[in-house]
């Protein structure tokens, strides 16, 4: 009956709470910092900042599990494997609990913790987890939990600090009847463990006062360490006793199996009863590591680092084995720039006001051929000959030359990239680029960028006069002065920048709005708030696309606006207003994405846009921004954030990328851009058989080509205009019916009338 109720509790929850996104998402997730490791089904468990992985011991296979899979994606604190139940618990810094059950495709969620209104935010993390009879203790920052893991419910939560107030708990043990709980401020405390009125703060025990990280039990004996990273030994005619001491910082301390386990920054230690010494780790041949949590279990230590994954080293052995996940360098993706098959992300990080302190160097990753590349930053310098290139916070490609790519640096200049190889940077040394006043503090700080038709490269300098700088494909500088529309010692920063198809670069400013620049005449011109000036919600301008239609979206700190002519903003005496997107709610009138902070703009191959906001997810708008035809959040999706710093689309797949302040995510678009002829025209999947029932894509097409498909006999089904490389059928006849099993025809001419194509779709219903 129990089972039961769990299966049914089981089934209730997670298709309410955890889907699998598998089938149109994939994610990248970086897996270097592990936080957390355990075993347990004959494998082991390694928990990252907020995705895992397992590694299996017969097999040597590595699975991960990330928000496509129905994590959460918020910073994991600790995490636990339950072999007697299959359950695989971690636990968040924000109070969350998520199970992963053995065999299962889906997480169960537990949200008690994260919803109590009665404990502060910041003392709702999940410090530990300790199995006992059946049920789980879970320390935290407010006290101790307790749930069942055969029920999967909770039961009593007990305040033990003084008069029943919330105190920080780092870990829990029982050791024969008493059960001990250890404080990172309020010392050791102890109660019976099955005593009925244990929730009553007055059974708790004070043993020994102080901070501890831990406490755990060995056989018949109970060990602690403290804040200043001593073991003490209990002893039952004096209490604790100091017994060993560590100069780094103790960060795991966990007995298992009769072995105790103290890990530290730079070292692993295991000990069988009686402190007996079993074998130790104080450094590594051909690893520089910094330990965050350690396991030792069959005779070897499996060792959670920062910036290397996990290292398993046999015991008596000072070689490791890493294991480690492919993904980027890490989970703080800060601007993304996809090109067919391919993606790069820089780590680079300003804030909001363009404050690029402390800085980042954090190197760069390579997506290509569904492998990854990683230059970490000291391999990044010694490519460059250089001593610093830190904070990349942009990136371009050169859209008819991919394999040549530009990132900007915030501080350091420009990186020339030609394949996956960085060539060069340009800066004060061997460009015209120039630090202002010499202030190395300020340094050159570049941001947005854009080829224009001609394939010269177009990029903004903040804090100069000579902001603006072009460089053509020869490789030759122009700059170009700015002083006349903008004061550089006024202007807080230069962002974003793209160039229209007549060849007009448009680009943003904090304080200065949007500034317009005419390269055959040598004008600018700019717009701001208020009507009659612009219209813009905001002059700090976030984020920049020009539409298949040329129209100029404009995302700003507090709101979209569109610009409909970009010729007219040059002209004198014309109107320049941008206009707001005007959506009717419940038959009321709204503007669309009312004062959200949008910090990037894309356009897919069907002219629909990508907007991402800074606290609200993304939103997909039709071509006219009238319609919302999907929105992401990291409710409904497997975004780890709803900060969303950037986008980019694959335009050869329609894949789209989105760069979160927690990790990377891509998700299987189908609107690509448009070909020059029909040669590639394809359908997929094809055939449709009974077992599908999405829609059919046919791609490879050409602007507004018009496809009509009919049945073998000529009687027509289905008929549209593309707006970019592809269009969807959902197989029925004008969305009546679905259509019968049989061969149909998809016949396409291009827009002009010139080119034709013929293809098969066969159904099998």
């Amino acid at each position: 009956m129990k089972q039961l109720v769990r299966v049914i509790l089981i089934l209730q929850i997670f298709f309410l709470q955890a889907q699998n996104f598998e089938n149109s998402w994939t994610g990248y997730f970086s897996y270097v910092s592990i936080k957390s490791i355990s075993q347990g089904n004959d494998k082991i468990y390694a928990a990252a900042e907020n995705a895992i992985f397992t590694y299996d011991l017969s097999t040597e296979e590595i699975s991960s599990i990330s928000t496509i899979n129905g994590l959460s994606g918020n910073p994991i604190s600790t995490a636990y494997y339950s072999e007697n139940n299959g359950l695989y618990v971690i636990g968040y810094e924000n109070g969350l609990i998520e199970i992963v059950i053995d065999g299962e495709d889906n997480v169960l969620k537990v949200v008690d913790i994260l919803d109590k209104t009665t404990i502060p935010p910041n003392m709702k993390t999940i410090n530990h987890f300790n199995e006992y009879n059946g049920r789980l203790y879970i320390s935290t920052g407010f006290g101790i939990s307790v749930y069942n893991l055969e029920t999967l419910e909770f039961g009593d939560t007990y305040f033990i600090g003084d008069l029943g107030s919330q105190i920080n708990i780092t870990q829990t043990t029982v050791q024969g009847d008493l059960i001990y709980a250890s404080s990172s401020e309020n010392g050791i405390k102890s109660a019976l463990v099955a005593d009925e009125n244990i929730i009553d703060y007055q059974q708790w025990a004070t043993v020994i006062g102080g901070g501890y990280k831990g406490i755990q039990s060995l056989g018949v004996e109970l060990y602690a360490v403290n804040n200043s990273n001593i073991i003490l030994k209990f002893d039952l005619d004096v209490g604790f006793l100091q017994i060993d001491t560590f100069l780094s910082p103790v960060v795991d301390f966990r007995a298992f199996s009769g072995v105790l386990t103290i890990t530290t920054n730079s070292s692993i230690h295991s000990f069988s009863e009686g402190y007996v010494l079993i074998n130790e780790i104080t450094s590594l041949f051909e690893y520089d590591y910094l330990l965050q949590a350690g396991y030792a279990f069959n005779n070897s230590f499996y060792l959670g680092t920062a910036d290397l994954g996990m290292l398993i080293v046999p015991f008596n052995v000072n070689r490791a084995l890493q294991v480690l996940p492919e993904g980027p360098l890490y989970n703080q993706p800060f601007t993304i720039e996809a090109s067919p098959g391919k993606l790069w992300v820089a780590f680079g990080d300003v804030d909001l006001t363009f404050n690029p302190y402390p800085l980042t160097r954090k190197g760069i990753s390579n997506y290509r051929n569904e492998s990854w590349t990683n230059i970490k930053y000291d391999s990044l310098t010694d490519l460059l000959d250089v001593e610093d290139v830190n904070d990349l916070v942009f990136i371009k490609s050169n859209p008819n030359n991919p394999n040549e790519t530009y990132m900007s640096s915030y501080q350091k200049g420009l990186l020339k990239i030609k394949n996956q190889d960085p060539t060069i940077l340009y800066n004060e040394t061997n460009s015209p680029l120039e630090i202002p006043g010499g202030d190395e503090a300020l340094g050159i700080r570049l941001y947005g960028s854009d080829f224009d038709k001609q394939d010269n490269f177009w990029f903004v300098q903040s804090r100069i006069d000579k902001g603006l700088i072009k460089l053509t494909p020869e490789g030759q500088f122009q700059t170009i002065d700015i002083s006349n529309i903008i004061n550089a010692e006024d202007e807080l920063a230069l962002g974003k920048l793209v160039v229209s198809r007549e060849g007009y670069v448009f680009f943003g400013a904090v304080s200065s709005g949007l500034v317009g620049y005419n390269p055959t005449t040598n004008e600018f011109n700019k717009i701001g708030e208020a009507l009659g000036n612009g219209n813009l919600p905001s002059t700090d301008i976030k984020a920049l696309a020009f539409d298949n239609q040329n129209r100029l979206w404009i995302g700003t700190r507090k709101g979209l606006r569109v610009l409909y002519s970009a010729r007219n903003f040059f002209e004198s005496g014309a109107d320049i207003d941008s206009q707001p997107i005007i959506i009717l709610d419940d038959g009321v009138p709204q503007e669309l994405l009312f004062l959200q902070s949008i910090t990037d703009i894309e356009v897919d191959g069907s002219n629909n846009k990508w907007v991402s906001t800074a606290t609200s997810g993304v939103f997909y708008l039709s071509s006219n921004g009238q319609e919302t035809l999907l929105r992401f959040t990291s409710a409904n999706s497997p975004l780890p954030s709803d900060t969303v710093l950037d986008i980019s689309i694959d335009d050869a797949d329609g894949t789209v990328y989105f760069a979160t302040k927690d990790g990377l995510v891509a998700y299987d678009g189908t609107s690509t851009a448009p070909g020059e002829d029909l040669e590639s025209v394809y359908a997929y999947p094809n055939p449709v058989r009974p077992n599908y029932f999405g829609n059919v894509t046919i791609d490879g097409l050409t602007a507004k080509a018009n496809v009509k498909i009919t049945d073998i006999t000529g009687n027509l089904v289905f008929e549209t205009t593309s707006q970019g490389g592809s269009v969807e059928w959902d197989t029925t006849a004008f969305g009546k019916y679905k259509v019968a099993s049989g061969v149909y025809l998809v016949l396409i001419t291009s827009d002009d009338n010139l080119l034709t194509k013929v293809a098969k779709i066969m159904i099998i219903r």
